[in-house]
């Protein structure tokens, strides 16, 4: 298994200094944190052959591929897929994506986002000729899609996707082990918290 870091943590710095971290630590990879403002720096093109394995966590911020607003939900795609655009462009290995959430945890509404939800990302899938498409288990908090194996489960095998699994979310769902069981796992985000809220923090 290859050991990488997220540009979160250096995320105002040039894209060259990351690269020559990473290289510096001895780190295999990389996952570029891929909000709008990143796409807004220079060099962006300098992860293409930069002898890192290169994923890309795909924006979050204001998006929802399961809105049930049909323009919010069209948006949200095109922007995925200009994300995956930029990770062909770069030779990125994988984009890791959200399914999504709800406004309220009513069971009509949570069933008709999950097949949204799988619309776009089967529409994903379809899009990238080159680049995996990964779906990312989420904590435990009711409003977010994919945070139990039955919809992971739904993804991947609906839609084609593979997974991301971020310990620190399953942390919050008491489900890593079984997290961990799934096939077609793409690559972890490893993180901690105290059990009950997504803090993101060292391990231990």
């Amino acid at each position: 298994m290859k050991v990488g870091f997220t540009t979160l943590c250096m995320f105002m710095d040039d894209n060259y200094k990351i690269i020559k971290a990473a290289h510096d630590h001895d780190f295999e990879m990389i996952e570029i944190l891929g909000e709008s403002p990143f796409f807004l720096k220079d060099n962006t093109i300098a992860y293409k052959d930069c002898g890192l394995e290169v994923s890309i966590h795909a924006p979050t911020v204001d998006i929802n591929i399961a809105s049930l607003n049909e323009g919010i939900k069209t948006e949200s795609v095109k922007q995925m897929k200009e994300c995956i655009d930029y990770a062909e462009s770069i030779n990125a290995r994988a984009i890791t994506v959200h399914a999504g959430k709800i406004g309220r945890n009513d069971p009509p509404l949570r069933k008709q986002a999950l097949e949204y939800a799988c619309q776009s990302i089967s529409e994903l899938v379809d899009y990238a000729e080159n680049v995996i498409i990964s779906v990312e288990n989420m904590p435990i908090r009711p409003v977010f899609l994919g945070n139990t194996i039955e919809e992971l489960e739904m993804f991947k095998s609906e839609c084609g996707c593979g997974i991301t699994i971020d310990l620190g979310h399953g942390n919050t769902t008491k489900n890593n082990e079984e997290l961990l069981e799934l096939k077609d796992i793409t690559y972890c985000h490893l993180n901690d918290n105290d059990g009950i809220k997504d803090q993101h923090i060292p391990l231990g």
